[in-house]
Formats: C-alpha cells, structure tokens, sequence
C-alpha cells in the first residue's frame, strides 16, 4: 500500500512540475491560447490588453486631477476599473501570470538599470500611440483582430514587422553607442516555499473573485460597423467567467514564455522561427473558431473590426512595434511580465495606458459627424484612418476569408522556416 502511495506521489509530483514549473511547448501554448480566445468571446467578447490599459491610465489622469481640465471624455469620471470588461480580463490576466510565475518559482523583483527604465517610459508611449492608431495593440489590433477576419488586422501585421525591424536596428545602434544608464540593475527574489504560498494565495483570491462576481450581467455596447447605429447588448455570460478565462490566458502565455513580439523579432534577430510558427498556428485556429461561432448567429460578426484598414493600421502597427521592441514585450507579453516582477513593464504600462487614453480619447472627440464608435474600446470607425472592412462581407465570403488568412499563415510558416535556413531576413548589427 505505501508503494502504491509512493507511486501516486510521484505521478502527482510529476504533474505539477508539468503544469506548473516545466516551460511549456510553444505549439502547445499557442493553441491552449488559441482555444481560450475563442472561449471568452463565446463568453462575452474578444480579449485583448490595451483595453485594459486605457482604463488604468483614464484612472491615472483622474486621480492626477487632470480628467476635467483635459476635458477629453464625458461622464464624471472612468468606468470602475472592477467593472469595465477591458480593465477585468487585464486583472485577470495579470494574475494568472502572477500565478503561473509564483507557483513556478519565476517571480522576482526585477529592478533595471536606469537606462531600461527610461526606455520602458518610451515605450508605453510608443505603444499606446500606436495602439490608438492601429485599433488595438497587437493582440486586438492584429492576433484578434485576425482571428475576427477584420482587413484592419492584415494592416497592423505589416506595419509590426517593419516598427520591429526599425526597434532592432534602433537597439544594436545602442548597443554600440550608448553605455550611459546601463549599470545597477538589481534583483529581489523570494524563498522557493514563499513564492508557492503567494501563488496559492492568488488562486484562493482569484477563485473568491470568481464567486464575487456571481452571475454579474455584462451590459457594454455592441461592436458596431461604420454604418450602423451604437446599440447596448447585454451578454449572458458574467464577469467571473470573463475573469477565470482571462488568467487561464495570462497563467498559458507566462508558462509557454509567449510573447508575439517575439514571433516578429527573433526571424531577423536569430533566425528562430519556433514563436512565429506558432502565433501563425494560433492565429488560424482563432479564425475557424469565430467562424463558426459567428456562423451559428452567437455574435455579431464585427468584433475588433475596425475602420483602420489603411494608414492607421499600418502606421500604428510600425510605432506600437517599434515600442514593444522598446519595451521587450508587446501588449500581452508585458502584462505577463508585469505579473512575474519585472519593474520595466510596471513602468510601461502606466505610460501606455496614459498615452493611449489620451490620444483614443481625442480621436472620438473628433470622429466623423454622424458616425457612431464603440466607446467601450474607444476607436472610431470614422473613416479617417482606414476602412472599415469585415472580409467575409466582401466578394470572399467566409469560406475565401478562411482562405485567404490559411494562405497568409502558410505563408509567413514557410517565409520564417526558409530564412531559419538561409538567414536572408537577418539584421546585421
């Protein structure tokens, strides 16, 4: 009997270091993450970070005592950062990161040097820039935005390969020229047996957040299309369920180290192609998933739709790019890290989350006379930065649309694997 108790210890013991202190395979997180985006959205909606963001950084502006004088948005002050679906999936993110990290002895408090600091400070600029621009940062203005078959998503793909290539360059050029700020850098870890109790402690909190919830209606405003009026929708599935899927995304991506800017750098950093396959493999799994949810009438077919299919979403993608290379994490990659201790990112993100408060604030402000915006994520469809195009509303269909994004997978799957070999896409320092 205590062999077979032995046994069923070890077995247990083996499990755990799977789930929770192995690295997990890139494939296998890009299709765990896969999965759970089609999740929430059958839940409720898309999920993305800059909606989070915005959030904390209209929060940031109000307590600064900035909101009115500003005078950039209407009501008396943000939506409660406990109630805005944007603001909830980030919370939930952050801490099934913080679970992920704690429970896999990966939290720490990384303090860096001065330098990186200063450059974290830039980088939330530069991303929440080019997330207002774009439509989303790279998860809703390109990963989601995709998956949801919207043009707009296309166009932020190009202009992150090119803002990435450009934060390279800017990077090796550092690298050679600057050694001004580059020392001090300091780490505060914990004891291994610490870190486990936090983990299980957010686990217990994350569970009583969950229950907290209950069966919380969500009341926010259809995704509309530059030609339809805002309507509300009240979705059936709660906050909890919104909050539990979230850090299951946050928990994945931190286990499987997945960060989509990666996907775009390594390919001409090192040749790597193992993240690009796989946010490649993420991205079509997302796309056949909204197909058929939206095919069978659960949701509208306009989410993360957006009128950016043009300028906006190439020149945004090209500066929230060039930021995330600044920042080393995009969107998603640095809510994860923010979860795990790394004080660059504490230090982005509130830069990020101002920034991009600000400038989508203004762009509704002045969004086109007579056309309506989903103020829930705060980007117009007025035309002025793009169309709006919904690819299966076009000569496509779904099934040409579904084509259309495998041969775009495909072809950037064998584009990386050819330049693994050859290194023609390699920046030289």
């Amino acid at each position: 009997m205590s062999e077979e108790k032995s046994v069923l210890l070890q077995k247990s013991n083996e499990l755990f270091k799977k789930l929770c202190r192995t690295e997990w395979n890139a494939m296998t997180t890009g299709m765990i993450v896969a999965f759970l985006s089609v999740l929430i959205l059958a839940w409720a909606r898309p999920w993305g970070a800059v909606g989070a963001v915005r959030n904390w950084g209209q929060w940031l502006i109000y307590w600064s005592g900035l909101w009115d004088t500003i005078g950039l948005w209407q009501g008396a002050a943000p939506k409660s950062a406990l109630l805005d679906t944007g603001s909830v999936i980030g919370l939930g993110f952050v801490g099934g990161a913080f679970i992920s990290a704690c429970l896999g002895n990966d939290f720490a408090i990384r303090i860096p040097p001065l330098l990186e600091m200063l450059k974290g400070a830039a980088a939330g600029i530069f991303m929440g820039v080019g997330a207002a621009l774009a439509g989303g940062c790279n998860v809703g203005g390109m990963y989601n935005a995709i998956g949801c078959l919207a043009g707009n998503g296309f166009a932020m793909w190009l202009g992150l390969v090119i803002g990435v290539i450009f934060g390279l360059k800017y990077i090796y050029w550092e690298m050679e020229n600057i050694s001004w700020g580059s020392g001090g850098a300091k780490t505060i870890d914990f004891p291994n047996g610490l870190k486990t109790l936090m983990g299980i402690a957010a686990v217990a909190g994350l569970i009583w957040g969950v229950y907290a919830y209950g069966d919380s209606v969500i009341h926010v405003a259809d995704y509309v299309s530059a030609l339809e009026d805002e309507k509300p929708l009240a979705i059936a599935g709660g906050l909890g369920g919104m909050l539990l899927i979230a850090a299951g995304l946050g928990y994945a991506m931190q286990r499987g180290r997945w960060c989509m800017v990666q996907a775009f750098r390594e390919p001409h950093m090192t040749g790597d192609c193992t993240l690009a396959k796989s946010v490649a493999l993420s991205i079509f799994i997302v796309a056949v998933g909204v197909a058929v949810i939206k095919g069978v009438g659960l949701r509208e077919p306009v989410h993360y739709v957006r009128g950016t299919f043009g300028w906006g979403g190439v020149v945004g993608g090209l500066i929230f790019g060039f930021g995330a290379m600044l920042a080393g994490g995009c969107g998603s990659g640095s809510l994860w890290r923010v979860g795990e201790g790394q004080i660059k990112l504490w230090i982005a993100v509130p830069f990020f989350g101002v920034s991009n408060a600000l400038l989508s604030g203004w762009i509704d402000l002045h969004q086109v006379e007579g056309v309506s915006s989903f103020q829930e994520e705060g980007i117009t469809n007025g035309g002025k930065l793009g169309s709006f195009v919904f690819l299966p509303d076009t000569f496509l269909g779904y099934g040409g649309t579904l084509a259309l994004v495998a041969l775009a997978m495909i072809a950037w799957y064998i584009i990386v694997t050819w330049n693994e070999d050859t290194n023609k896409f390699i920046v030289e320092m």
